[in-house]
Parts: C-alpha cells; structure tokens; sequence
C-alpha cells in the first residue's frame, strides 16, 4: 500500500508513520532525507533516531529518491520515507540557496512514475505548508507551491492519505 502522511511541523506525523511501519510486520527501511548541515539539525536527526526501533535499516538519501526506492523495493518490506519536504527543498535549491527548478521537476517527475510501479509497502511523510499565511518572499512562495502541487499528485496515486494534527490521524482518502 502507498500511503502519504502529511502533517505541520511537530504534529506527530513522524510518529504515526513509524507506528504505521511498525504493525506492518514487515522488514522497514527508514529512508531518511534530512541533511546535517547544523547543530539543530543534528539534534532533530539525533532524535528521529533515537524513538526508531535499532533493528530498522536507514539508508540516507537527499536527492535521489525514485533510485531508492527502486532499490528498497520487495514485497516483504515496508519502506518509509522521512520527510518529503527536505527533499524537496534539496532538490529544489542548490547549496548556494539558488532555485533549480530543472532538476526538481526531474527528480519529482521519476518519483511520482516510480511509485506506482513499485510492489512494496511505502509510508511517505511531508509537511503541510499551505495553512498559514502567504509568504513575502518569491522564493519561500515557490517551494511552498511546489510542496503544494507535489503532495495533489501524490494523493492521487496513494491508496490512503492521512492529515496528522496534535498527535490525532484524520484519513483523508
């Protein structure tokens, strides 16, 4: 089953997809797309770490994502993916900060072919961005739009969707 969790920061999406991946009783794959690039990332990372069971594989992967799960993918494991919206942004800015819409679209057209094709349990958690006020700057509007357009499509070809607010799942689809 595909499965989108989407969630606000700290909303307890995290939680609910790893619980998700937990009752599966398949062999889970965290696939982590967090890059430490400071110490309050590091921390963050720390964290997710620490509340995952020791015995699930992680693999770190920032960018390419359909590769991964390509690769991940067999019927008898559950792949879950953390989070979306790092990727996005990584994929979608360079290290300088500059906006690379080619790539982007690249990565995110072979993502959203590859999901479908895939035989294997895939849990994909991302930030809901577009419940609070319109952001002043371009380039904050352009990823919050991408991150927009990207989980429709992503709704569209998962069986479930869940929208996680204070710890409460309410599936949407």
């Amino acid at each position: 089953m595909l499965q989108l969790i989407l969630g606000g920061a700290s909303s307890g999406k995290s939680l609910y997809a790893e619980k998700l991946a937990k009752n599966s009783a398949k062999e889970v794959i965290y696939i982590a797309t967090a890059e430490s690039k400071d110490l309050e990332m590091q921390h963050r990372i720390q964290k997710h770490q620490q509340q995952r069971p020791a015995h699930w594989q992680t693999v770190e992967e920032p960018l390419f994502l359909a590769r991964v799960l390509t690769e991940y993918a067999q019927p008898e494991r559950c792949l879950l993916v953390d989070c979306l919206t790092l990727w996005l942004s990584q994929s979608l800015f360079n290290s300088q900060g500059e906006m690379q819409i080619q790539v982007f679209e690249q990565q995110r057209a072979e993502l959203i072919a590859v999901l479908p094709q895939l035989n294997t349990d895939i849990i994909l958690v991302s930030n809901e961005l577009g419940l609070g006020i319109i952001p002043m700057s371009a380039m904050t509007r352009k990823f919050v739009e991408e991150t927009g357009k990207l989980h429709q499509e992503l709704a569209q070809i998962c069986q479930r969707v869940i929208l996680v607010t204070a710890g409460l799942a309410q599936v949407l689809k």
